[in-house]
């Protein structure tokens, strides 16, 4: 039995939205704390602060409405999902982003299909 640490990250952040928090708290690791980074610089979340093993995630809420919407894990631990660099779909016709784990790093599905590098899509945001 494998742990999914980035579904569980995923999961805390829709639990989160859910009841209207203004924060949640997870774990730290290197690729939640990428991924937070990530949303943080695409305008889904507030900010994202580290404190000893935890990360204190803000959460964004626009008119009392989250701004994220939609956040789902597409590659799990049993079923990988990989795509090339030219055929990553949009999300939502380009209003969302898929997260995708390159071998230059973690980044957007737009970055990664401008520097034409394909990898393992993560999670859809919307």
């Amino acid at each position: 039995m494998s742990i999914d640490t980035v579904g569980d990250f995923l999961t805390i952040i829709r639990n989160g939205i859910m009841v209207s928090k203004p924060f949640v708290i997870v774990p730290l690791s290197t690729m939640k704390h990428q991924i937070a980074l990530l949303l943080k610089e695409e305008g889904f979340i507030r900010d994202v602060v580290v404190e000893d093993r935890h990360m204190k995630v803000l959460l964004k809420y626009v008119g009392g409405e989250s701004v994220i919407h939609e956040i789902n894990r597409m590659s799990t631990p049993s079923k990988r999902l990989y795509t090339g660099g030219k055929s990553i779909k949009p999300v939502i016709g380009g209003l969302g982003i898929s997260v995708v784990t390159t071998n230059k790093g973690i980044m957007t599905d737009k970055k990664a299909k401008a520097l034409n590098v394909g990898g393992e899509v993560i999670c859809t945001v919307w």
